[in-house]
């Protein structure tokens, strides 16, 4: 899943990144009002955390112009305007949360968890496919109650798969989906992490493969023994 922070404060900016990122999400932080309209604007994202104090361009202002493009990425506005007519005005607008700083870290993810779940049209945050289940809150892989080690990377990978399991996912969608701004992440990498999850899902009765010259995706197999 991936996340675009709008933040000003750099610490706090830092701090979350660094959060979301532990958490396996892939994201990207801009401090500005006029970057974040232009990066939403260029990029698809799954939830756009979005503060309104900014530089340049009002976070309500950006909410507006993504709304008016159709972008339908979740927004959660993470803001010190609390008032409830700056609550009604952010959620008429099309917020689709809105949370007042200071706030708390659990309660942050756990509605991190609730607006990305929604976006994936689930309703509960345990999801199966084959002989694997995958819980959204923890972001973890089992088999018949075992969990699966699978490094950060691939999970990120098998999550995009998982929850279009059965459709095609283009490499441009896995680029995006697993990478932000900072990584130097190849079409090379990407075949990498392919392999490695085939042989780790193998014996459990599911397998990536490839469309080709289009992308991947999962598909439900006889385990091997």
């Amino acid at each position: 899943m991936r996340i675009l922070l709008v933040e000003d404060n750099q610490a706090l900016a830092e701090g979350l990144t660094a959060i979301l990122r532990g958490s396996g999400y892939a994201v990207d932080a801009v401090a500005d009002g006029a970057s974040a309209e232009a990066v939403a604007a260029a990029e698809a994202y799954d939830l756009v955390i979005l503060d309104l104090n900014l530089p340049e361009m009002d976070g309500l202002d950006v909410l507006r112009a993504m709304r008016a493009r159709q972008n339908k990425a979740a927004v959660m506005i993470l803001t010190a305007r609390g008032t409830p007519e700056e609550r009604v005005k952010g959620l008429d607008l099309g917020a689709d949360d809105y949370m007042i700083k200071p706030f708390d870290i659990s309660e942050f993810e756990a509605r991190i968890r609730v607006l990305l779940r929604r976006q994936a049209g689930l309703r509960s945050s345990i999801v199966s496919y084959g002989g694997v289940t995958f819980d959204l809150n923890s972001r973890t892989f089992s088999s018949h109650g075992t969990p699966l080690d699978i490094p950060a990377r691939e999970v990120a990978l098998l999550e995009l798969l998982f929850l279009r399991a059965g459709k095609v996912v283009s490499k441009d969608a896995i680029m995006r989906s697993v990478t932000g701004f900072d990584d130097d992440l190849s079409a090379n990498a990407i075949e990498q992490y392919v392999s490695r999850l085939r042989r780790r899902l193998a014996s459990h009765g599911l397998t990536v493969r490839t469309a080709r010259g289009i992308g991947y995706y999962l598909e439900t197999v006889a385990p091997v023994s």
